[in-house]
């Protein structure tokens, strides 16, 4: 059956090449039995056994075994130990096929796919390929059972552009199952093209040692506020970035990956992923950028939603059009939350507390000026040592590096809060200790000397958080091209530090990405966010105050899909897994499993804590699975600004 669907009035001027992407073939997916060896004789079992003593000999009958013991359907193969894990992984020993071709990974729970996809998807080719890595975390074994129960999959996004999808389904996706219903839906994901696990990946630099000594130069310039004219060398840095990229041959040229990087191409990939799956329509959740991939969807093919949940909304718009002013619409709101809820709950919870709100604030500044003048230098304990085994080197703590720490943890303020509340306290009376301890226990980072470089063609040997060169590639082949003088660029910046005292300088990073970038998507979208109707409503949820994706963003969003609705979680940060709710877990099961629908627009659910309140993360005996999934999602999960690759 060919599909050929032309979104109405979603997009002006669709060429004939673009909607033969748009239109994707199903095909019947491949049924993979299992191969039934007959025993013809008392001589090919004598064989078949002798071989199996062999294996047992060289210690690989496990492997060998692994693939018939792990059925294709949900089953589990139970011990008395409990489930029977499979043998080590690597990407690399699964051959790439066109038809989606399950393999047993990570766990028994667990299974991967490459698939081969075109880099082209308006003009396929068999020369020019990109090899998708794909994961999925079936349902539970009571879905086997009770096939009525079994409601097919989920697709997830984390977020980005940039993050990995096979990253993010192994650190958290159980607990995002369990609000789902494990019972009910698979979790499914994947490595957008570029990224991770899929390749080509989309690294800028041949040398990881090269990324490394570039990153540390970062550091040392500061936020485009620390000093004057700092803000002309941060246009210069981007620029020169910029080009490292676009001069890379393994990345740019005709067939290259950064002309098929932008968000069209993700959602062409995730359609060709759901129709070999022998699915009809999308059942998809997405936080942050994970919301642009879901309304670019839903917008070229809205026939094709079954059920979407947008969390974190990155106003649609603002990324196509690449203004970029909208997004710290809510951002200040976080930060005098941090004052407020210090004052709340007394120094016993916060290190920095003062008698009233407005001292909170007072303190906080004259701290920033006093080491903008005068930067800490932080001898550390000689009992410390670094991933390469060496003592660290002294840190200078600079007035862009606070700036930076403070608007990193407005995306997590419940968990992130109370700590930097202690580091605040110590750096008053200029002790760096805990700040180091606090940027160390966050930084994912390897030592320089022992970063592995692998080629952008060859899948990593460790899933990895996400690939943070395919940010600005993802970000620049969206938005309108837009170049930036170096003097409109510092009256932009002046523009964002006039909307958020808080985080404007640290964020105007964000349109740095596209400074010098030059190279356009082949498949460019102009899209028309207004009057499209989707098969099912889209829900979009939203912290009532979000650092980077304001409630206001999701509500315009909302307006572009008519009959969709609008939930908002009063709760602090970025997107809602940053503010834990059973009442928000609640009513994201209901409306995949039921279809149900918030009324109106006001607040929807509150979070189930403020911050600074004590026992985050604690646990009773008379906690259900889905409140314990709640909390854990909040202690695990690490929201960050991910175009920093921090």
């Amino acid at each position: 059956m060919t599909t050929d669907v032309k979104p109405p009035g979603a997009f002006r001027g669709i060429p004939g090449s673009t909607r033969r992407a748009l239109s994707a073939p199903q095909t019947t997916p491949p049924w993979h039995r299992r191969r039934r060896f007959a025993l013809t004789g008392a001589c090919m079992a004598g064989l078949f056994l002798g071989f199996l003593v062999y294996l047992r000999l060289l210690g690989k009958i496990d492997t060998f075994l692994w693939p018939f013991w792990n059925s294709k359907s949900n089953n589990h193969i139970i011990n008395a130990d409990g489930p029977i894990e499979p043998p080590t992984f690597n990407w690399i020993d699964i051959t790439p096929s066109r038809t989606l071709v399950w393999h047993p990974c990570y766990s028994s729970d667990h299974d991967c796919a490459r698939l081969d996809v075109p880099m082209d998807w308006q003009s396929p080719s068999d020369s020019s390929r990109v090899v998708l890595a794909i994961i999925r975390l079936r349902a539970s074994t009571t879905a086997a059972a009770n096939k009525t129960a079994y409601r097919g999959p989920v697709f997830f996004n984390p977020g980005g552009p940039g993050g990995s999808g096979i990253w993010s389904l192994l650190d958290h996706g159980k607990e995002l199952q369990v609000i789902l219903g494990k019972e009910h839906y698979d979790l499914v994901s994947f490595d957008p093209r570029g990224i991770g696990n899929s390749v080509p990946r989309i690294e800028c630099w041949s040398q990881q040692q090269d990324r490394g000594v570039w990153d540390l130069q970062d550091s040392v310039l500061g936020t485009v506020d620390a000093h004057p004219g700092v803000v002309y060398d941060s246009y210069a840095r981007a620029y020169a970035f910029s080009q490292v990229c676009e001069t890379n041959p393994d990345l740019a040229g005709a067939d290259g990956i950064l002309r098929h990087s932008s968000t069209a191409y993700h959602a062409r990939d995730m359609l060709e992923i759901i129709e070999q799956m022998g699915e009809e329509k999308l059942k998809y959740w997405g936080f942050s950028y994970g919301t642009v991939l879901g309304g670019t969807f839903a917008a070229l093919w809205p026939n094709r939603v079954e059920r979407m949940v947008n969390d974190g909304n990155v106003d649609y718009v603002e990324w196509y059009q690449g203004g970029y002013v909208n997004f710290l619409h809510d951002t200040d709101v976080v930060m005098e939350a941090f004052f407020t809820h210090c004052h709340r709950v007394g120094p016993l919870l916060c290190a920095f507390y003062s008698p009233t709100p407005s001292q909170i604030k007072f303190r906080l500044f004259s701290l920033l000026d006093s080491i903008r003048q005068s930067p800490i230098l932080v001898i550390q304990p000689t009992n410390l040592t670094t991933s390469g085994g060496t003592t660290p080197p002294p840190e200078i703590i600079t007035y862009s590096k606070l700036r930076k720490m403070l608007s990193t943890a407005l995306y997590q303020p419940s968990l992130r809060f109370p700590r930097i509340a202690t580091v605040l306290s110590a750096l008053e009376s200029r002790n760096g200790i805990p700040y180091i301890s606090y940027t160390n226990s966050d930084s994912t980072l390897p030592s320089l000397c022992l970063a592995e470089s692998i080629p952008p063609s060859t899948p990593l040997s460790q899933p990895q958080e996400g690939t943070p060169d395919a940010f600005p590639a993802v970000l620049c082949s969206d938005a309108s091209y837009h170049p930036l003088t170096p003097s409109q660029f510092a009256e932009y910046a002046a523009l964002l530090q006039n909307i958020s005292y808080a985080a404007g300088a640290v964020q105007a990073e964000f349109r740095l990405s596209c400074i010098g970038r030059t190279i356009r998507p082949k498949w460019e979208l102009s899209p028309e966010w207004s009057g499209i109707k989707t098969a099912f409503p889209i829900l979009f949820v939203n912290n009532h105050a979000d650092n980077v994706t304001p409630l206001v963003s999701a509500r315009n969003n909302s307006r572009a899909f008519p009959g969709s609705a609008v939930l908002v979680q009063e709760g602090y940060g970025h997107t809602t897994l940053a503010a834990p709710s059973r009442c928000t877990a609640e009513k994201i099961r209901g409306y995949f499993q039921r279809g149900e629908l918030p009324p109106g627009e006001g607040v929807g659910c509150k979070s189930d804590r403020l911050p600074f309140d004590d026992d985050f993360g604690g646990q009773t005996q008379e906690e259900d699975e889905l409140t314990v999934a709640v909390r854990k999602l909040a202690r695990k999960v690490r929201i960050k600004p991910f175009y920093r690759g921090v």
